[in-house]
């Protein structure tokens, strides 16, 4: 880092905090602060959407999955590309809540208080656990980019990117609890060209780079850079699918990933801001959910490419094998001159602080709506509010920090955020379009999930430590060694594996060893570490022998009980519970059908017709005479729903298209 990288930082910090600064002064009740006034337009809603989509993790996650695992490391973020087309849809249902929080929903659906207080804890847990992912990548990051380790602050010695953290911390804190999702959302759209800039930086950077390592500066273009990076890299990492046994994302494990994603990620808290409930018409609320994550999955495409530039460049680096979480620092600091190193680590402070402003705001108005106002002062002043709300925004940040400088796997707390977003799932889908969903149904499910993903699984090898050294929950599946003939590529010369380029060699992909029932390891006595996965139990029953089954399926079966489940257990239990007030249903089915107008007076006016009758669009039920109040899809669902599959098709399109040239 050179002076004028740091230059770069601290005017991206002064901007920054300036916006929060210039945005309180717009703030006068609980709406600017958590909703803007729910006037934004479609492009700040784009970049809403893009910003807290995409953290500071997702090219470093791509980065270090692509790495591993060739072309099809990029499903570690590219998964929510087939989740778009249902935004087009869930865009219309965040905006006709008219809510500030999802807290407030389930509160109106289910006529439950408590029920609004058990989303805000899973709210502030899911935050805190994802603002730790986003903070640790940084970490990653800046501990290549720096050269020193360690450095003493305030008498205390500490790593260099806990510091740099605890600064991003601050700035946070200042433009987004002081400017409240105004200034978020202003910075987003700030932010969201830094992460486009982002996402293809390195790229001429790297193709020059195997230009000069590789071919001949004198002769040869940028563009020969994709034919050397073919050269040097195997054709197999070029596959955007896994085929392997030792593949990270074969097809099935993918369409595992989008089929949990699209289930749970409707109820992620910040969906109800950026998903649309702060756009000032319901078409905005759509386009600008959608276009926004198309963005980022454009963006994806770039942080893939320079994966495999980096592959073909640094694929005998020992410290990167080792931890490839820090694959795009070191691309970072090898291939950019100064000034450019500072705009890329000031590019990553802008992907995490786009969605921490976000995120911490959504968690300050699920505590002040759905515990302190309903339970300990709902008379409070609108002031009074927006302070609390500032104050628990600073608290949530400063957990997300201290959770960052204990956890050191990104991709692990990837896939944790999966099944946490899972445990209010069931109470969302079935509320939203089945009359019959009892709140009794709903905490049966979220009681299921709570138990059998996160404590069961903690507690049953405390309670019954036997379970670390039975041989029954200590199998692991079996060890495969795939192996196939090819010809050496350059790459595989610097590594060792061949002498010189063309000789047939043996590759070997290993598999397998995987403990089945545990997610840690056997220790020298066979006792087995981490915690106890119950959901397998399921399969034992049904007498399926996991030994024989690969990682990735392994994986892949643990998400089926844990999306399934649920659904049918609230379904049995709202059967023979009762059914919540017929006026409360019928108040809130008709709020949910009545569409939004852009003027608050006039849109009230409409919603008072719907509540005066409430079978005002029942002739739209898709099935009359029923229970489920699922409409009959407008013309508008439909061409915006297929327009967006085709578009997902074209990201895919241009990733074979790239990642083809010079092939």
């Amino acid at each position: 880092m050179t002076a004028l990288d740091y230059l770069v930082l601290i005017i991206y910090f002064l901007g920054m905090a300036g916006i929060g600064l210039w945005a309180m002064r717009k703030i006068k009740k609980q709406e600017d602060f958590f909703m803007g006034g729910r006037g934004f337009g479609k492009l700040l809603q784009t970049f809403a959407a893009f910003g807290a989509g995409t953290g500071s993790a997702d090219p470093i996650n791509t980065a270090s999955t692509s790495f591993r695992s060739g072309l099809s490391g990029m499903w570690s973020v590219m998964y929510w590309l087939f989740v778009t087309p249902v935004y087009w849809i869930s865009g219309v249902w965040y905006r006709r809540m008219r809510h500030l929080t999802l807290g407030d929903w389930f509160v109106e659906r289910y006529e439950s208080k408590p029920l609004g207080v058990a989303y805000s804890i899973f709210g502030l847990l899911f935050y805190i656990v994802y603002m730790a992912m986003l903070f640790t990548a940084i970490g990653k990051f800046t501990s290549v980019m720096f050269e020193v380790d360690t450095i003493v602050f305030l008498g205390m010695t500490m790593k260099i990117e806990q510091v740099l953290v605890g600064l991003i911390a601050v700035i946070v804190a200042v433009y987004g609890v002081l400017g409240g999702i105004t200034a978020a959302y202003w910075t987003d759209l700030i932010q969201g060209v830094c992460i486009v800039v982002l996402s293809i930086l390195l790229l001429p950077f790297g193709l020059n780079a195997l230009v000069a390592e590789f071919g001949d500066p004198e002769t040869m273009g940028m563009m020969d850079g994709f034919r050397i990076m073919h050269e040097q890299v195997p054709a197999s990492q070029f596959a955007i699918v896994g085929t392997s046994s030792a593949s990270e994302f074969p097809l099935y494990r993918i369409a595992a990933i989008v089929f949990i994603n699209i289930v749970g990620a409707v109820v992620m808290p910040h969906f109800i801001v950026t998903g649309g409930g702060s756009a000032k018409t319901e078409f905005n609320a759509r386009v600008g959910f959608v276009t926004g994550n198309l963005l980022k999955r454009f963006c994806t495409v770039g942080w893939a490419i320079t994966a495999l530039i980096a592959l073909a460049l640094f694929a005998d680096n020992a410290e990167l094998v080792a931890d490839p979480d820090k694959v795009w620092g070191m691309a970072s600091k090898e291939l950019l001159g100064p000034g450019l190193v500072g705009l890329m680590l000031a590019c990553l402070l802008a992907a995490l602080m786009s969605s921490a402003d976000c995120y911490m705001l959504v968690c300050s108005g699920l505590v002040v709506r759905n515990i302190y106002a309903a339970y300990i002062n709902d008379e409070a002043t609108d002031q009074q509010y927006i302070r609390l709300g500032r104050i628990i925004g600073v608290v949530i940040i400063v957990c997300a920090v201290l959770m960052s400088w204990k956890m050191n796997d990104v991709y692990g707390q990837l896939k944790l955020t999966w099944i946490v977003q899972v445990a209010f799932a069931a109470p969302f889908w079935l509320g939203l379009f089945w009359r019959g969903a009892t709140r009794i149904g709903a905490w049966c499910a979220i009681a299921y999930c709570a138990l059998v993903f996160f404590l069961i699984p903690f507690i049953a090898p405390m309670v019954a430590p036997d379970l670390r050294s039975n041989p029954r929950f200590t199998l692991a599946n079996e060890r495969v060694v795939s192996t196939e003939m090819r010809a050496a590529a350059p790459s595989d010369v610097r590594k060792g594996a061949a002498r010189k380029v063309g000789d047939e060699i043996e590759v070997s992909t290993t598999s397998g060893g995987k403990l089945i029932y545990f997610t840690g390891t056997l220790d020298d006595e066979g006792k087995a570490s981490g915690n106890f996965k119950i959901d397998y139990l399921l399969y034992d029953i049904v007498g399926m022998d996991l030994t024989k089954k690969s990682n990735a399926m392994l994986d892949t079966l643990s998400l089926l009980p844990k999306v399934i489940l649920p659904f049918l257990i609230m379904i049995l239990v709202s059967l023979f519970t009762r059914k919540n007030s017929r006026p409360a249903l019928d108040r809130y089915y008709v709020k949910m059908k009545t569409p939004v107008l852009p003027d608050p007076a006039e849109d009230r006016v409409e919603l008072e017709k719907s509540y005066a009758d409430p079978g005002r669009f029942d002739h739209r039920k898709l099935f009359p005479n029923s229970s489920l109040e699922i409409q009959i899809p407008t013309r508008e669902d439909w061409v915006g729903f297929v327009l967006t599959i085709a578009a997902c098709f074209g990201v895919i399109g241009l990733v074979m298209l790239v990642a083809g040239i010079g092939g």
